[in-house]
């Protein structure tokens, strides 16, 4: 059943398209993935699926409601952890948790998700005083006080160090695991390769791919590349016996060949084994959503890492 329905959104600022034309859907009890580069439209796409920014044209659903003139009733099924989140000074860990358990009808007792997520013993502790990975678990228990059918979680693991990382990866297949749904942005392609269901990659406002991740890199047009060192000159014999070859590369004794599905690798080997050809180091590296992200956004995408 999709609980999130996005239809044709559209949203300006200015002669700014942000969003152009985006649709998609997200299944109840999936981990889905909004991918691109910064200004691509993810965030403006979320904030306007929530019904915290207004938009021009399109149709939007989450759970059956209308998040512009149902607002109320969705923000007691949602639970919502925004790229940028701002706390109050001067207040505790203790006091946040009370003031979001006190605006929910049916809230989670906040101290169980503290103990869960590891923050039981900061009760007492300012928000200000904590670390960034401890700000985004803080995020996370205060979008899940509310007892959430569907989590939003944008960015979540921005500017962490890889093991706070990994361990909101864990936090996040937990909700999974509850039945909760997940609808995430994120700069990470390994971390969405390794949480996702599926993934949309938005390029300048439109959805540029979009379904199952192994859906999404097969459609890229991604070689499968194999390296290994030969003392031999076998091309001639690799390009007439492998029709799963596309293409090869010989430096030296050097070796690369490209195909387009995984099997070229065990045609190659028994090509070289059965004319009783010697080789060493070999080596395969499959496409994976990295490759397939940075073929669809191309240079901005360079830039931006580059920046």
């Amino acid at each position: 059943m999709d609980v999130i329905e996005i239809n044709n959104l559209c949203k300006c600022y200015g002669d700014v398209v942000a969003v152009d034309d985006v649709s998609l859907t997200v299944k109840e009890g999936e981990i889905f993935g909004l991918l691109g580069p910064n200004g691509a439209g993810k965030t403006t796409t979320i904030e306007c699926a929530i019904g915290l920014r207004s938009f021009d044209q399109g149709f939007v659903r989450i759970l059956g409601l209308d998040p512009l003139n149902e607002r109320y009733n969705l923000y007691n099924r949602i639970g919502v952890q925004l790229q940028q989140t701002s706390f109050q000074d001067k207040i505790k860990v203790g006091e946040i948790c009370r003031l979001f358990e006190s605006l929910y009808e049916h809230p989670l007792l906040s101290q169980p998700l503290l103990e869960g997520f590891e923050l039981a013993g900061k009760w007492n502790s300012y928000v200000q005083n904590l670390s960034g990975g401890q700000r985004q678990r803080l995020s996370i228990i205060l979008a899940l006080i509310p007892n959430p059918e569907i989590v939003f979680l944008d960015e979540l693991t921005t500017g962490l160090d890889p093991k706070a990382r990994r361990s909101m990866w864990d936090y996040v297949k937990e909700l999974k695991k509850e039945g909760k749904t997940v609808f995430m942005t994120t700069h990470y392609m390994e971390e969405a390769e390794y949480l996702c269901d599926r993934v949309g990659i938005i390029h300048r406002g439109k959805i540029a791919a979009y379904g199952e991740v192994p859906h999404v890199i097969a459609t890229c047009g991604i070689y499968y590349e194999i390296g290994f060192r030969c003392q031999h000159n076998v091309s001639e014999l690799l390009l007439n016996s492998v029709s799963q070859l596309v293409e090869l590369k010989v430096e030296g004794t050097a070796y690369t060949a490209y195909g387009k599905d995984q099997s070229i690798l065990g045609k190659l080997v028994l090509a070289l084994e059965t004319n009783g050809i010697e080789y060493a180091g070999l080596n395969i590296k499959r496409p994976n959503l990295e490759d397939a992200y940075i073929k669809i956004t191309g240079s901005e995408f360079l830039e931006e890492v580059g920046s």
